[in-house]
Formats: structure tokens, sequence, C-alpha cells
């Protein structure tokens, strides 16, 4: 039996699964599953908990390993599972010393322990600094990605993950480099930069090194570098560094996925977010005055509690006044402790069906993206299934065979609605 890693949630829980298993063959660990759960909703806990049955039923002797941010919330609830043998913290998950543990571990999915000493679960808030994950290239892909913050300082009222992450901490700017120096070495054509809030980098630092300078000294030390891509930001901390750096450099790509979230500025007071409506708007007009080849993702959550059907028609139209190609569309989950679950919740079906709306919309602006891209050349870097992504994220699909890891001329003939069709 192979290890097998199962991931839920959020890109930086992929890129911590591929150092999750980078570690644990390292140490040695084989036979086993690990879980990276995900707690951004009550549904992905839950389906967290229905795979760590599914694993166990499927192979019973096989040791099953649960991390990520619902262990570290609930880790007693996950512990008190009799088919999970270990449960470690976000922290914790990432600590060699662990791996190398449960690789010479003789009890490991063989006799039952209890909930207790299944635990490795430590103060995730009391983390001072950041663990680095080792990385590299995902299989399959001719991206990287660098992990190069971790944690929020944030509290949004939606939201349980800065307990799952603990507070913002940002990794030094040489240990930054060095890891994307490895994926260069390695062949990596692309390297994106992840973290929970990424634009809050460098804050706990002591030089106030700053994402936009963070960025410029990769792209200057690393020259053979074709593309550097920045994960989810968040638009009021975006440094004038940054935004001069997406002005002027061609090879920091021009994608930038918001932490949006709503469209109505009482909804977003009452998610405790720092930014207005027009904030939004201004800053995709802003940014796209400086670069007008510039696209922009999104997430946004529907069914949020007291939102009427005007709050909710406001965030509808933020896909157009914002001019979004990508939405990623979140129905509301309340999360215990959050001070939004104590607020007057919608019924779930007004929650389905505004989240139903929004994602109808969601797919026209991404058809629109696509239909406005069609007859362009577009640059692409191909990965595997005879695939690619456009500098601006575009997905770019071939009817022929193509070799991944090659930046090629591409001009797309026909879409099917997420994706460019290119001979």
């Amino acid at each position: 039996m192979a290890l097998e890693v199962v991931t839920f949630g959020c890109r930086l829980n992929i890129v911590e699964s591929e150092a999750l298993r980078l570690q644990a063959e390292a140490a040695g660990l084989k036979d086993a599953a690990i879980v990276n759960s995900c707690a951004v909703t009550a549904e992905a806990a839950r389906q967290a908990r229905q795979a760590i049955r599914r694993l166990k039923r499927e192979q019973p002797d096989r040791p099953v390993i649960v991390t990520g941010c619902a262990a570290q919330i609930e880790p007693a609830r996950f512990a008190a599972m009799p088919e999970a043998d270990r449960v470690l913290g976000n922290d914790e998950k990432l600590d060699p010393a662990q791996w190398l543990a449960l690789a010479r571990s003789n009890s490991l999915g063989r006799d039952a322990a209890a909930p207790a000493d299944k635990l490795a679960v430590g103060d995730i808030m009391a983390r001072p600094a950041m663990r680095a994950a080792p990385t590299g290239r995902l299989a399959g892909h001719t991206r990287g990605f660098v992990q190069v913050q971790n944690g929020c300082d944030h509290r949004c009222t939606f939201c349980v993950i800065p307990f799952g992450r603990g507070h913002s901490r940002s990794l030094p700017a040489d240990d930054v480099l060095a890891q994307c120096r490895r994926l260069v070495e390695a062949g990596a054509r692309e390297i994106v930069l992840t973290g929970v809030d990424l634009t809050s980098y460098g804050q706990d630092l002591p030089d106030g090194f700053r994402l936009g300078a963070l960025a410029a000294r990769i792209l200057r030390d690393l020259p053979e570098l074709p593309r550097l891509r920045l994960s989810s930001i968040d638009a009021v901390e975006a440094d004038d560094a940054l935004r001069d750096l997406l002005a002027s450099e061609a090879r920091l790509m021009p994608h930038l996925h918001l932490s949006l979230q709503h469209g109505d500025d009482l909804i977003l007071k009452r998610m405790k977010r720092r930014h207005s409506r027009d904030d939004a708007i201004r800053f995709c007009a802003q940014m796209r005055g400086l670069r007008p080849d510039l696209v922009f993702g999104a997430d946004l959550i529907a069914g949020f509690p007291t939102e009427d059907e005007a709050m909710f028609a406001r965030s509808l139209s933020l896909l157009e006044a914002c001019g979004l190609s990508y939405v990623h569309v979140f129905p509301y989950s309340a999360r215990p402790g959050t001070p939004a679950a104590r607020m007057p919740q919608l019924p779930g079906a007004v929650v389905a069906e505004r989240a139903a709306r929004l994602r109808a919309a969601a797919e026209a602006a991404q058809r629109r993206h696509l239909e406005a891209r069609m007859g362009q050349p577009l640059s692409v870097l191909t990965e595997r299934g005879n695939s690619g992504r456009a500098e601006d994220f575009t997905l770019v699909r071939f009817d022929r065979e193509i070799e991944p890891g090659r930046i090629v001329s591409a001009t797309g003939h026909t879409s099917d609605g997420r994706a460019l069709l290119a001979a």
C-alpha cells in the first residue's frame, strides 16, 4: 500500500499536503492515509469526517492520520473517532520530528488508543514564527508553490480560520528566495506565492519587508524565472510597491484573486470586513488603469445573516461593477463560536437559492471573459492533460498532444464555457 494524502479546502492546503507527503516519505512512513482537513464551512469538516470513516472501512489495518484546520479547531472531536489513529495540529504537521515518530511507531494503526493519546495539537496562537513547509512542484504541474505567510490577525465575523492557523506570520525573504531558487532549478516555469492572508506579508518582520518588495526581489534575483503569480489577496492591504510592480513588470502575472466576500456596505460591516463596496470597485478600476490586461477573480458569500434581497442584488451587481472574470461562490455556513452564528440566520433554502443565482452570474462572467479572449494570441504554460494557463489565468485546452512544462503561443477558436479550446 502506498501513502495516500486526501486534501480538503484551499490552495494552501493543497500546497501543504504536498509538503506532508514529502516529510512523511522522507521519514519512511508507508502504508498510511493522511487527511488534511478544512474548517472554512461546516460541510468541509463533515466531508473530512466522512473521508476518515471511508478510508478506515476500505483498509482497516491502514493508519489514518488527521490534520488541518478542522483538526486544529476541533481536536477532541476527531480524536474521539475510532477510525482516526493520530490527530496532528497545523503546526505539528509541518514538524519533521512528528513524522519520524509516526514512522517509527510500532502501534500506529494496530492498537486502539484512548482519544487523549492520539493528540499532538498545540496552541497555534502561541506559535511566534512561521514554520516553513518544504515545498515542491505539485505532481503533474509545471507551477511551483511557495507558502510565504500563514495565519491571520483579522477577525471576520463568519470565519474560524484564524483559530486554525494562528496569528499572521511571515517567512523571511531569504528563506522564500531559497525555496524559489530550488523550484526554478527543478524546472518550474511559474511560481505562485501563497498564504492565508498574503498581503499581510512582512508586517511581523523587523525589516518591514512587504509583499511588493518580496515579489520584486524574487524577480530581480531569479531572472530565469519566466512567471510569478500571487494567490488570493486583500485589496485594502496591497502596498504601493506591489501596485507599481504589477504596472511595470510583465513577469508578474496579470491576475489577482480578491477576498471581497460581499457587495453591500452594511453586510460588509457585519462581516467586519475592512473595505467598502466603493473601495473594491475603485481598486479594480485603478489597477486596470495601471495595467489594462489585468484580470480579477473574487470570493463572494451568498446568504449571510440579515442579507435581504436588495443587499444580495448589490453583491450580484459587483461582478459587473468590478469586472470580475472568475468568482468562487460560498453559501454562508454558520460556524459555532463565530459572531455571525449568533446573528439572525436565513432559511437554508434561501441561502441555496441565492448561491445558485450567484453561481449562474459567475458562470456568465466567465463565459464573457472567454469570449473576449477568443482569437487573441495567448502565452500558455502547458500542464498535463493537454491543457495550460494563460498569463491572465485563462484555462486553455488543446485538441492535440502537447508536452507539459512549455510556454507556448496559442489562440482559442471556441469555448466550452470553462476553457478556451485551441488547436
